[in-house]
């Protein structure tokens, strides 16, 4: 005889309350009306709501729709206006220096929307023309080059796919539970297809002094000019000069018309709307190296130049905010990744950690890219605690908060890679906990 079939779960997907009683109520008979149209033959009426009622033709199936090139650009659906970038009250005082976050929870793979990926600026964002614009590259090179866009893109280019997480990412989260979802626990992570040409190539045609040069400075054309050193055998392995993200120019957020590309490294040394390149001998030690992103150790000494990402994932799918409106089956999905390659392998726990199972990863598995994982979850309506620990290549575990606390205290901004933690309470609400 075959096992019965576990009865699927509902889960309330949207977290910040965006989405009135009455919107949720609309969306669940959309979803109704979709699950029995499934079964329903061309042209009749069909069943399938919840309330075992009838269904006529959907209003949206009697006339005409849009034109072809009604919206010249694409825009998403009106019924996905929820999904946006968020700011979070209150977590700086200026606008022009702030972050948006990208709503993880409302993703799927692992390919970020160029409109949602996640913002950071330290001034603002500037309007460049493309056909002003230029690239300088000096220093220890044998000829000093300035660069146009045409220019640029005469190179052979390239496209990866690499993911860009802020070093403050989870940052808010080192001493205590300080925000509720996993937009605002982890969005300032984004993953896009980029293009460009491969900096090797510009430094080669410069004509960098191999013997001398042990890092670059790459330097932004926004008010502040926010420089970054980065070592120069970074800039010779897959460093990229981008132009291009998912199949278009980059967009103002994010560095248009030019921006670094440093895969795996923190997100602020991927310089954006890059104007020079300084090839040189010591490191700058400029003020977003020496006052910011560097680590604040337990014996008040300050690290710098923490500049990869370690292993680290997250559940987007249950978490904080949601809510599991019946017990039975549920897919837990999330994300994971690493600045030092692949990801090998992510663990799933319901329980708190005390025991753990190994998850399902998706296509593709690349290198410093965010990597999809799933595993499949009966809920019971007890409590839960929901954790994903994720192991990278080179053997490297995510360690749970207090293994990191151990090592690096409460004061700590940057590089925040513990495990998170998800409470599931009997009533179905997800909640940011942790043990």
């Amino acid at each position: 005889m075959k096992d019965k079939q576990p009865k699927p779960g509902r889960i309330i997907p949207v977290p910040e309350n965006f989405l009135s009683p009455a919107d949720i109520s609309r969306r669940r008979a959309l979803k109704a009306l979709l699950a029995g149209s499934a079964a329903a033959v061309s042209g009749a009426a069909f069943s399938g709501d919840e309330s075992g009622g009838k269904l006529g033709v959907p209003p949206w199936s009697k006339s005409l729709g849009k034109p072809v090139g009604a919206n010249p650009y694409g825009l998403p659906s009106e019924f996905e206006r929820h999904v946006i970038r968020r700011e979070s009250p209150g977590l700086t005082t200026s606008p022009h220096s702030s972050v948006v976050f990208t709503p993880l929870q409302n993703l799927f793979g692992i390919i970020t929307p160029n409109g949602l990926h996640f913002e950071r600026d330290h001034g603002g964002r500037p309007d460049i023309d493309p056909s002003q614009h230029r690239l300088m590259i000096n220093g220890l090179v044998r000829q000093p080059k300035i660069y146009t866009m045409d220019d640029l893109l005469r190179f052979p280019s390239v496209s990866r796919i690499h993911f860009i997480e802020c070093g403050a990412n989870t940052a808010m989260e080192w001493a205590n539970v300080s925000v509720p979802t996993v937009q605002y626990t982890h969005g300032m992570l984004s993953c896009a297809e980029w293009t460009g040409v491969m900096l090797s190539t510009l430094l080669d045609d410069c004509g960098f002094d191999r013997k001398r040069a042990k890092y670059i400075l790459a330097e932004g054309a926004d008010a502040p000019s926010l420089t970054r050193t980065v070592p120069i055998e970074m800039a010779l392995d897959d460093v990229m000069v981008a132009y291009g993200q998912n199949g278009e120019m980059l967009r103002p957020e994010n560095g248009y018309p030019l921006r670094l590309l440093v895969p795996g490294v923190q997100g602020v040394s991927s310089v954006k709307w890059l104007r020079r390149i300084e090839v040189g001998d010591q490191p700058w030690n400029t003020r977003e190296e020496s006052l910011h992103y560097s680590d604040l150790m337990p014996d008040g000494m300050s690290r710098q130049y923490t500049w990869i990402q370690e292993c680290k994932s997250v559940i987007t799918s249950p978490s904080g905010g949601q809510k599991l409106l019946d017990k039975g089956y549920y897919q837990i999905t999330g994300l994971a990744w690493s600045g030092r390659g692949r990801i090998k392998r992510v663990d799933v726990s319901t329980d708190g950690g005390r025991n753990w199972r190994t998850a399902e990863l998706q296509d593709p598995i690349l290198p410093k890219a965010l990597t999809r994982f799933r595993i499949d979850w009966h809920w019971n309506g007890e409590p839960a605690l929901l954790q994903s620990r994720a192991v990278d290549e080179t053997g490297y575990v995510q360690p749970k908060m207090r293994q990191l606390r151990e090592v690096r205290g409460t004061r700590s901004i940057y590089h925040n890679n513990a495990i998170q933690t998800w409470k599931v309470d009997p009533s179905g609400d997800v909640h940011n906990v942790q043990v």
